[in-house]
């Protein structure tokens, strides 16, 4: 209809164009009595034009930038724009307008959406730092420095500290991957080993009940290694239980050299019941050792910003343990920190969650002139636990 329309007025324009041509260039015509005609047919000449370029294009033209000035000021929601034209190009700037429309509603709904699961996991992450930024547990003849970092928001890596009696209770998990789930299933393994500490006593025994409840309830590709150190202050003895984690890593004060033991046993989630596999097994130590727990987000961490960069390996870890000038537990830890940072170095990629737990065995001797915990960013580069 708009274009039958536009194609009429365009045909009596036309006309009344070559009537006022034929009026001009007619001496016959260019009388005193067909003066009044030429004056009535360019009249209707300018009116037809006049509405032809009115309804064709200033029409359309002022009612859509009524229509964007609506959507402007937020009056317009999102409807498309209602332009009445004959215009084909004015149609097709709608059309266009219309289309971006739909794409800037759809982007709208989508970064709604996006805020709103942003929100939630930031409030996952504030409750996972809080779960794992827990109250200094001491126990007192071995000193304990530990911390995490995660890789994203929300992390899969978790560690704690549990006095129950005369058993303390040390333990560092990573769960498969790394983000909202992986932090899910680790703060429900948090809160299980820290209430089967309280009823029950070996270490093993704390996983297997753990793995019971938590492998029903999560995807079989969800697994969590962990490595659990039980110590009893009265008797002075370590206990370990690997549940297919890393390995646990002795330093000898007396041999000046660290060991690797590796944890054994299987991953929480991999099978139902883990009961006889998992061991409580006692690793010897004596005054002024340290044990080192770690994460493989330390032992994987590459030397640049691509996945096929080198890694820190297991083998340079013990290299940094067994070379760290002051060994005690903040040392060690300062000293793991330094070189790991050296190692990715600037402009850093960190691909996982990193974990770290260094104990002491310092008996009752007081430790005097111990390193800071605070470590002065001139001996790293980007990454640290503190930034």
């Amino acid at each position: 209809m708009n274009f039958l329309l536009r194609n009429i007025f365009f045909i009596f324009a036309i006309l009344f164009l070559w009537i006022d041509i034929f009026f001009v260039f007619s001496n016959d015509f260019l009388t005193e009595k067909y003066i009044p005609y030429v004056f009535v047919i360019a009249i209707l000449e300018v009116s037809i034009l006049s509405s032809l370029a009115y309804y064709s294009s200033i029409k359309p033209i002022r009612s859509l930038k009524k229509e964007i000035a609506l959507f402007l000021t937020g009056a317009h929601q999102w409807g498309n724009l209602a332009v009445e034209n004959l215009n084909p190009d004015v149609r097709f700037v709608t059309n266009f307008f219309n289309k971006s429309l739909e794409i800037l509603k759809n982007f709208k709904e989508e970064f709604k959406a996006g805020r709103i699961l942003k929100s939630e996991v930031e409030f996952a992450s504030e409750i996972q730092r809080h779960v794992l930024k827990k109250r200094t547990v001491v126990i007192p003849s071995i000193d304990i420095v530990a911390d995490t970092k995660s890789a994203t928001e929300v992390g899969g890596d978790s560690y704690d500290i549990i006095e129950q009696g005369d058993n303390y209770y040390i333990y560092i998990g990573d769960v498969t991957g790394h983000g909202v789930a992986s932090g899910f299933v680790m703060m429900i393994v948090n809160a299980l080993i820290s209430g089967f500490s309280k009823i029950i006593e070996s270490s093993a025994e704390i996983l297997a009940k753990t793995n019971e409840i938590v492998k029903p309830r999560v995807k079989s590709n969800i697994l969590m290694t962990l490595l659990m150190i039980r110590w009893n202050e009265k008797e002075k003895k370590m206990y370990m239980t690997g549940a297919g984690h890393e390995y646990l890593i002795v330093y000898k004060a007396s041999k000046n050299k660290a060991f690797k033991i590796k944890s054994g046993g299987v991953a929480l989630g991999m099978t139902k019941n883990i009961s006889k596999i998992l061991k409580e097994t006692q690793i010897a130590v004596e005054k002024d050792d340290i044990v080192v727990l770690y994460t493989d987000g330390i032992t994987e961490a590459r030397n640049g910003k691509n996945e096929s960069d080198m890694m820190l390996g297991i083998d340079r870890l013990v290299e940094i343990i067994e070379t760290t000038p002051i060994k005690t537990a903040q040392g060690i830890f300062n000293n793991i920190t330094i070189e790991l940072s050296k190692f990715m170095g600037y402009g850093h990629k960190q691909f996982d969650d990193i974990t770290l737990i260094s104990m002491h065995y310092r008996g009752d001797k007081i430790i005097e002139n111990d390193v800071s915990p605070d470590i002065s960013t001139e001996f790293i580069t980007e990454w640290n636990w503190q930034g």
